[in-house]
This record gives C-alpha cells, structure tokens and sequence, in this order.
C-alpha cells in the first residue's frame, strides 16, 4: 500500500517564484533538421513500434499522442534526483535538481506507445523537449524494461547521463535544495510532486520519491512556512 504524500499543493504555493533564463545561454538549441534526422535515427533504430519508457514528467505530462501505458520495470536502472540545474526549475541564485536514472537497481515506470503513423511527429516534440541543446544530445538511450507482456526495447533519456552536470548529493541534501529551488518553469518541489502523483495513479510505490516528497514537504514548512516573510536561505 502507497502511504499518501506529505508534499501538497499548500506546500508548493509559499514557494517564491523566481525568474532567469528557462536554458543555459551558451547552449546551441536543436534546430528542426536536427530533430528530423534524430526522429529518423529513432525510428530506424527502433525497428518497429516506437516506446518510451517513461519514469519522472513524462508519466504526468507526456505531450505526444500515447497509443498505450503500461507499468514495467527497468532493472539495473533507478531514480536520482543527480542532475544538476540552474535553470527552468532553478536559477543560479536559487540551483535545483532533476531527475535522472543511475545504474543500479530497479526502476518501476510506465511504457508509452507513440500513436502508429504519428511517431515522427511524436518524436520531434519529444527530443526537442527532452534533449534540447546539441550540449545534451547525446543523452537518448535504448533499454530493457519488464512488462506484463514480456521484455520490451525502449527509449529513455537521461540514463547514466553524459555531457551533464551532475550534483552527487545525498537524499537529505536534495530536498534542501528542492525546497528552495525555482525558475522560470516552476519550482523543483512542483515536478517532484507531479511525479510522485502520476507513481501514485500508477499504484507505483519508490521509496526515495515517498522519502523525498517527504523531507521536501518537512523542509518547506521549515523554510518558508515558519516564518514568511524569511529572506532566502
């Protein structure tokens, strides 16, 4: 049984908003020939249907058209809060984490199907927001996940990322910096929420999502709701 979250939208409203840039500045954004040569390279690699293995936004917010979900299991593979961001979610002043998958144990998430005849669309919307920049575009990987109807390839992002910075903090130290964390996108504290919701929809329980939302949820009350009208840590 999933115990309910600590972390709620009354948590998420006394966080500060702040403002910056929503990418790194010296990044080379993906042009669309880049995307059409990707989406093409996708798409032949994939040698039949197109699947997504989804394990943080994209379970809440997908913005493609799914043709199916299904929960699977990525072994070898678990959620980390390991990418460091000073953008989006975060600003230099206020830096932030986002998820990421690092080797070693499971990761249970959910498989989405891209809509047959619709995956070069699909897969245009996807690596422009899931890759960006030349800088991260190294960052797709195929894997192999366990489903209720048997092993299937799939595509994810950000596994054992390359060319990212990566924070290598503790679980104490992320929800610190999630409580504080935010951008021009929303706040740190707002996508660990959305991605411990769309677990819970799944009937999906990770231990580090519900320890995480937890601490971030104690963190926050301690920050910004003890006294608010604090100046930021």
């Amino acid at each position: 049984m999933i115990r309910p979250l600590s972390l709620t939208a009354r948590h998420l409203a006394v966080i500060p908003p702040a403002d910056g840039p929503l990418y790194d500045p010296a990044w080379r954004m993906l042009e669309d020939a880049d995307l059409d040569r990707m989406a093409a390279e996708v798409i032949a690699e994939a040698q039949g249907p197109v699947r997504v293995f989804a394990y943080g936004s994209l379970i809440w917010n997908p913005d493609f058209e799914v043709a199916a979900r299904r929960r699977a299991i990525a072994p070898g593979w678990h959620r980390d809060f390991s990418l460091a961001l000073d953008h989006f979610r975060a600003t230099r002043d206020r830096p932030g984490l986002m998820l990421a998958l690092t080797s070693g144990g499971q990761c249970e998430g959910v498989v989405l199907d891209m809509a047959p005849g619709a995956e070069a669309m699909a897969l245009r919307a996807l690596l422009r927001r899931e890759l960006v920049a030349h800088e991260l575009a190294a960052n797709r990987r195929w894997i192999e996940v366990r489903t209720e109807h048997g092993p299937e390839r799939v595509l994810t992002f950000y596994a054992d990322p390359v060319d990212a910075p990566l924070a290598g903090l503790d679980v104490a130290q992320q929800a610190a910096r999630l409580a504080v964390a935010a951008g021009p996108a929303g706040s740190g504290a707002e996508y660990l929420l959305r991605t411990a919701e769309g677990l819970e929809r799944h009937g999906i329980n990770d231990p580090y999502i519900w320890d995480l939302q937890d601490r971030v949820a104690r963190e926050i009350e301690r920050i910004w709701m003890a006294d608010p009208a604090r100046a930021l840590p």
